[in-house]
Parts: structure tokens; C-alpha cells; sequence
């Protein structure tokens, strides 16, 4: 059987800003939703499995199908901001008919297999859903409330029967509850008790009752008890002396019988100090048939922390065991929470879109206390990537939002380095202000970014990462530090409260002098330095990305005179060009910049519009430029570090119709290659003389859709030939061969070689391709070369590709 084309390496991404993104299979499987996708990750792998591409929106909720003898689900339901749910299993099944975003969703099998789900929308309905999954999808039932939304749903049997029961909580401070009778749902009971909205609500079913969980905005978490009731129920004499809450009884007709079941207050948690936006009870663990484990409940909350309850031995009364959370950072709260089947992990998914993972500690038997690994990756569109010079890891830079309520700031970059077969995030170099745009990379431990903002900002790694990327990866220390001057390098770096740059953190006195023992200034009395140095065997958790992994800020780069777009250094790391927003030719102009010095060595004017991106040619002799205005321009080194217009095309010789997107060298300097929103993708010879002519130098490829991303493959395939990765505006990434020797008139220069399929592609435009360098092949003859690409969709992907399947 032939090797296949491509692999997915590895998916970085993080969940949705929404509180019910995230569920947790009793087969060990997290599915979060991240922009319009569901990802399917292994917590114990630490690596996404699979990404279920379906949604035209971003999906809002999740929920796998658990069945009730605790076997592995098949199913999975996802509801998302294009107003439809979808039932995945090998084929998805589309649920449409709500008119609004959905925000919630539930489903439990009925007695006959069939799936029975409830949807919540902002449309201020809940929908309630038959789903047999090789036929068709009925909705049974639409509950209506008006100006109210609910902002979570619940399902589950009663006890003793297989009528389902649905609880609904939503912004009029009050639980209701439908019992679905002859294909209707029935309203009856509406629980009273909280003071502000209800923001989830959860059924679990113990000792053949159901407890029901709800949490709000007021901070607190109620438990109600669900049970059958006999009619012959009786006091008995001494039945004064017990207190018992008020029972809500309510009768359920089912087949031509009637039942009575009564709900009561279990108990009121009062432990956090922020709105509670999730509650989540610790599924059944059977080990031959026996419970191994008591319920337990998890709640999440605003205020930072997760609290698992439990009610104690022998009184009964629900008290809080265990308690975790981030301290400090710049995060807002927990939007819901999940435990592992076995109870030895809890994870909670934050506003920033970061999963936070807690393991149980071996030597303990309750308290869960380290913080573990986790997946984690953009939480909006990731503009920019570039490899280390050696190939050894991955710096992408990607736009955030801001919160209305929040001045504080969120993460923008994330660096990535193997470990085996897995990768994982080790640095979060900057946090910054404004969207991020653009970076370039200057040595192994320095890159410079650009933003919406004027000003070039430059970075270096500072001790304490070198120390920590030598001890994960295995690289010599000593080698590390020789090469980055470690002398003179911070320890580390911290954000101020009210500042934009990262400060340096250095080791010992550094704000006092050593023998006066007095200050420079009166701010310097007052430190604001969050960052404690690490000493990493593995990748960090989440809470020290947050804080203890930023790289200082060295210098800033003014001359701009709009926001920036795009950057490039060449290959000695001596030169970085730089392009920012523009209207207008006088802003248009590219500025060359020295890594040296850090000044400005010469404006480049050409173009009229928007330079959207630049590529210095691997031989460091060649500059090319490709613009909004549909033209290009190619400037060559004269003296160093001079540069001069060598050739460019006008109106009168352009080839390509629309905005030119991206463009990159062929790894022999000889050829360049440009892809544009006209869908055509064209090669040009590198040198040009002035009596040539200003034309391609292969046929004109029409890849169907815009190209907004292309590369060339370091590594030469066989015959010479080259490899050339080209991504879409659709999300697909096609590979390409070229073999200049042949007749473009022909057209057989281009050959078609391989794509990602409907599970491999982003969900959202291609913004940047990017080869691994060749430094970083482990065997020079590996038939494998690795490819990375960021997207709008959120996510930064990396790919195997088979030289010798192509």
C-alpha cells in the first residue's frame, strides 16, 4: 500500500468564547468547538486526533452522547452561530430550523437508539430534535419564551421510566422543567431560588434518582433531588423531628399510567465569588460492575477557579473538597468545566480560549493540584508564522479581541517545539495591545513584529527560555547561551499594569544600588514584576504561559505612517524590510531596516496601494515586493546594504487581475511565484535584463478559488523538480510540481501531486504557508518534508508530506 501524500503533524487551536464548547466523552475524548470546526483531542496523547469540518459559523456548543452503560459514545452533537445542529458520526446529519445563533445543546438516547436532542438558540426558542442517524431529523417540539433566552439545557429519564425530562435555565432567574408526553414537551415545574440569570444546568442519575444542578450570576449553586413517589407514601410518628425542604410534586402520564415524582432543594453551594457560568457532575466509573467512586459535582467559575463538591460521609451535607484556579494573568474567568471518567483530571475552558488542566496528585487521594499540559493555540485569526532558522520551532502571531469590559491584554503569539510526535506551546512571547499582523524572525532568538498600530517592535529571547528550550529539546546550554551573548541577557520579562512593552527582568539588585541601598526613582520602589523563573523538564501549563514566558521588548522602530502589514529579514539576519497600510504611493514605500543598529537604511517607493507581502530571496541578493495594486516589484542588492528597483510590472504589463496575496523563492534564487485573489498562481524568472521582456516563465495555473497563500518547498523533488504548496481563500491547501525544463505552451509544466482532504483542511481561509527550513531535517535523504500553515480559522496546522508519493 503507497505512503499517503499528507499527514496532519499536529493542530493548534483553542476553544470558542462560549460556555458550553466543551465536553468530555467517557472514552477519554475532549470535543471543544474552535471557530466554525469541532476538534476531537486526547488528553493522555496530548494531541488533537481529528477536526470535524461541517459548520458555516462558529460553533457555540457541544455535547457528546453518553449512553447509559458508561460504553464509548458514537455520537456528537454541535450546534453553532449558523443557526444549525449537526450529529456527527460518520456521517453528520443537519438539524435546521432555528432562526438565531445556538448557544446549548444536550441529547440521550431513547429506548428505541434513536438520539433525542434539545437546542437552545438566541432566537429565544428551545427546540427539541428525533434524530435516527441513518435516516432523517424530526423536530418533535418548539417552547417559545418571548423576549427570554435560555442559556442551557438538560435532558435525562426519569427515574424509572424512560419519559424524558428537560430542564431549562435562562435570564428570568428560574429552572424550568418539560416532560415530554405524547410527542409534546409539558411544562411542569418552574424552580425558584436564584437571583439572577441561570447559566447552566445539569441532570445526573444516582441510586435511581436524579439530581439536577443549576448555577447563576448570583454566585451560588443549587442541587434539587428528583425521585419517584408512591402513593402510599406516609409520615411516620417521629416525622416532626425531621427537617425536609418543600416537595413539588408533579404527576407524568405515560401509556394509559400515571406516575408521581416530587422535587426538592438538595442543598445551596456558596464558595465562589464571581458569577458561575458551568456546572458539571462526575460521570459513573464501574470497575466490574461496582460504582468505585461517590457523586461529585464540578463547578467553574468567574472569579478564576473551579470547586469540586461532594457530600460528606455519614452527615450528608455537600461541602467543598477541592479548589483550583489561576493567580494573576491576564485572564477574566472559567466559562465552564469538565472532569475526566476517572476523576484524576479536570479542565476549564477560559475566555482567552485556553484550556486549563489540572492531573490528581499520585500521593494524594482527593486533592487535585498540578497543573498539566494542555493543547492551546489562537482564539482568533493567526495572520503570520515563521520557522527558527533551524527548523526546531514554530512563532506565529495572531489577531485578539477585546473584551468590552477589559483594558487588559491577551495573548497574541505562540511558539511551538517538537517533542517526539507532539507539539506543544512553550513561550508566549508578547502580549500586546493592539491585533498582531506580522513578524519576522532575526536569528533563533530575536524577530521583530508589526501590528495596528506604527511602531516595529523587536524582541529577544531572554535567559530564562534559552535555558528551558535546551532542557525540553535536548540542545547543549552551553551551546544555546554561547551563541545569544548571555551575558548580557534579562532573566526574564513582565508586562506593568499600565504599560504596552514588555520590561526586562534581570537577576539580583537591579533596582536599588549595591551599596547605597537606595533607589533610582520612587516608581522603583514599587516593582511590578510578575515573572518567576522557571526550571522546565517539559512544556509549560497554562498559568505560566500566561505570565512567566514573555520575551523582553529591545527596541522600537518609528517611521511608518499607518499600521502594519507585512515583514521579512533575509537569510544572514542582517536586513528586515517592512510595509505597512496604505492609500496612497507615499505610503506605500517598503523600509529597510538594520539588525545592527536597529535605524532605518532606505525607503523603497513603488507601489500605490498596500504592499501585502515580501520575500527576500534565499541567496540574500533579491528583494520582492507584491501589492494590493496587482503589481509586483523585485529590487536587487547593489552595495551592501543598498537596494535598487531591478524590475517591475504596470498597468500595461500586469498578469494577474486582483490583489496579489502572497509570494516566495524558489530555494535556488532562480524563480519567484506569485498568487493573487484571481485564482491564478504564475512563476517569473529572477533576473531579468532590460532588454527581456516582462512575462511568466511557466503556464498560468488556475487553482479554482483565490490563492491567498503560497510556498516553495526547500527540498528539490526528483528530476529537479519543484514543489510548490498553494492555500485558498476556501481553506484547502493543493501541492504542486514544476519542472521548468518543459514547454509552459503545452501545459504540462504543472502537475497536480496532492491536497489535503475535507478533514485536513482549514475551516477558513489560508493566511501563510511556511516550509520547515532544511536545517531542521533530522536525515538529509528523509522522504519527508513538513509543512506549516496558519489560518483565519484560528488554527495553526502542520503537515507530513511524501516527497517520494508525489
Amino acid at each position: 500500500m503507497a505512503a499517503p501524500t499528507v499527514e496532519t503533524c499536529h493542530v493548534a487551536c483553542c476553544a470558542n468564547r462560549t460556555p458550553n464548547v466543551v465536553s468530555w466523552s467517557r472514552g477519554g475524548t475532549i470535543a471543544f468547538g474552535t471557530c466554525n470546526s469541532v476538534a476531537l483531542y486526547d488528553p493522555k496523547d496530548r494531541r488533537v486526533v481529528a477536526v470535524l469540518n461541517g459548520h458555516t459559523g462558529r460553533v457555540s456548543a457541544v455535547q457528546w452522547v453518553h449512553r447509559e452503560d458508561c460504553g464509548r459514545e458514537s455520537h456528537l452533537v454541535s450546534g453553532g452561530s449558523d443557526n444549525r445542529l449537526i450529529l456527527w458520526e460518520i456521517k453528520q446529519l443537519e438539524c435546521k430550523g432555528h432562526t438565531g445563533p445556538i448557544c446549548a445543546v444536550d441529547a440521550i438516547y431513547t429506548e428505541d437508539s434513536k438520539i433525542l436532542v434539545a437546542t437552545s438558540a438566541s432566537d429565544s426558542t428551545v427546540r427539541l430534535w428525533l434524530c435516527n442517524p441513518a435516516k432523517e431529523v424530526k423536530c418533535l417540539h418548539t417552547l417559545s419564551f418571548g423576549s427570554g433566552f435560555m442559556m442551557d439545557v438538560s435532558l435525562a429519564l426519569l427515574p424509572g421510566s424512560r419519559v424524558p425530562i428537560l430542564a431549562c435555565g435562562g435570564d428570568d432567574s428560574r429552572v424550568h422543567l418539560y416532560v415530554l408526553s405524547n410527542g409534546q414537551l409539558q411544562k411542569t415545574l418552574s424552580l425558584q431560588g436564584h437571583e439572577d440569570w441561570v447559566r447552566g444546568v445539569e441532570w445526573a442519575s444516582t441510586s435511581g434518582e436524579l439530581l439536577l444542578a443549576s448555577c447563576s450570576q448570583d454566585c451560588l449553586i443549587r442541587v434539587w433531588r428528583l425521585c419517584a413517589k408512591s402513593g402510599t407514601d406516609a409520615r411516620t410518628e417521629d416525622d416532626h423531628t425531621i427537617i425536609k425542604m418543600k416537595e413539588n410534586v408533579f404527576e407524568v402520564k405515560e401509556r394509559d399510567m400515571s406516575s408521581l415524582f416530587a422535587l426538592s432543594l438538595e442543598t445551596v453551594l456558596a464558595g465562589h465569588e464571581n458569577w458561575v457560568y458551568g456546572v458539571h457532575w462526575q460521570p459513573p466509573f464501574y470497575i466490574g460492575g461496582e460504582l468505585q467512586q461517590p457523586l461529585k459535582l464540578l463547578s467553574a467559575s468567574m472569579d478564576k477557579t473551579m470547586i469540586l463538591w461532594a457530600p460528606e460521609e455519614g452527615s450528608g451535607v455537600w461541602v467543598e473538597q477541592v479548589r483550583v484556579g489561576e493567580v494573576g494573568g491576564n485572564t477574566l474567568g472559567f466559562y465552564g468545566c469538565q472532569i475526566s471518567p476517572d476523576g484524576s483530571m479536570v479542565v476549564a475552558h477560559a475566555f482567552h480560549g485556553a484550556l486549563h488542566l489540572w492531573c490528581k496528585d499520585q500521593d494524594k487521594e482527593v486533592r487535585l493540584a498540578s497543573p498539566g499540559v494542555v493543547i492551546s493555540g489562537h482564539f482568533n485569526a493567526v495572520q503570520d508564522l515563521s520557522w527558527d532558522p533551524e527548523g526546531e520551532f514554530i512563532i506565529s502571531v495572531g489577531s485578539k479581541d477585546l473584551h468590552s469590559q477589559m483594558n487588559i491584554l491577551i495573548k497574541s503569539f505562540g511558539i511551538f517545539f517538537t517533542l517526539q510526535a507532539t507539539w506543544h506551546e512553550i513561550s508566549r512571547p508578547q502580549i500586546h495591545g493592539y491585533d498582531m499582523q506580522c513578524l519576522a524572525m532575526v536569528g533563533r532568538f530575536q524577530f521583530v513584529s508589526g501590528a495596528d498600530e506604527k511602531v516595529l517592535r523587536v524582541f529577544q529571547a531572554p535567559r530564562n527560555f534559552v535555558e528551558n528550550f535546551a532542557n525540553i529539546s535536548g540542545t547543549s546550554r552551553e551551546k544555546l547561551l554561547t551563541s545569544t551573548d548571555s551575558a548580557n541577557l534579562p532573566e526574564g520579562a513582565s508586562t506593568p499594569a499600565l504599560g504596552l512593552s514588555n520590561k526586562a527582568v534581570f537577576q539580583g539588585k537591579i533596582f536599588a544600588h549595591e551599596d547605597e541601598g537606595q533607589f533610582n526613582s520612587l516608581s522603583d520602589q514599587y516593582q511590578e514584576s510578575y515573572f518567576h523563573a522557571l526550571n522546565l523538564t517539559e512544556p509549560p501549563p497554562e498559568d505560566h504561559l500566561l505570565q512567566n514566558t514573555l520575551w523582553p521588548e529591545v527596541q522600537k522602530l518609528y517611521g511608518h505612517g499607518f499600521e502594519m502589514f507585512c515583514l521579512a529579514s533575509d537569510s544572514s539576519g542582517k536586513v528586515v524590510a517592512s510595509a505597512c497600510k496604505a492609500s496612497k504611493a507615499e505610503h506605500a514605500a517598503v523600509l529597510l531596516w538594520s539588525t545592527t543598529t536597529w535605524r532605518q537604511l532606505q525607503a523603497l517607493p513603488c507601489h500605490t496601494l498596500t504592499v501585502t507581502q515580501m520575500a527576500f530571496s534565499p541567496n540574500a541578493q533579491l528583494l520582492l515586493a507584491v501589492s494590493r495594486d496587482r503589481t509586483w516589484s523585485l529590487w536587487k542588492r547593489d552595495q551592501p546594504p543598498q537596494f535598487s528597483l531591478h524590475a517591475y510590472t504596470g498597468k500595461d504589463t500586469a498578469i494577474h487581475s486582483r490583489i496579489i496575496w502572497s509570494c516566495d523563492w524558489s530555494p535556488d534564487s532562480k524563480y519567484f511565484v506569485t498568487s493573487s485573489r484571481d485564482k491564478k498562481v504564475v512563476f517569473h524568472f529572477s533576473f531579468i535584463s532590460e532588454h527581456t521582456s516582462i512575462k511568466p516563465c511557466s503556464s498560468i495555473l488556475d487553482v479554482g478559488d483565490a490563492a491567498t497563500a503560497v510556498a516553495f518547498c526547500p527540498v528539490l523533488c526528483s528530476g529537479n523538480s519543484y514543489l510548490l504548496a498553494v492555500g485558498l481563500e476556501c481553506g484547502r491547501i493543493l501541492l504542486y510540481r514544476w519542472s521548468p525544463g518543459q514547454e509552459p505552451a503545452g501545459g504540462h509544466d504543472w502537475s497536480s501531486c496532492g491536497e489535503t482532504d475535507t478533514s485536513q483542511s482549514h475551516a477558513l481561509a489560508v493566511k501563510r504557508l511556511r516550509w520547515r527550513p532544511r536545517a531542521g531535517v533530522i536525515e538529509e535523504e528523509s522522504s519527508w518534508v513538513q509543512l506549516a500553515s496558519a489560518s483565519a480559522d484560528h488554527s495553526v496546522k502542520i503537515f507530513n508530506i511524501n516527497k517520494q508519493a508525489l
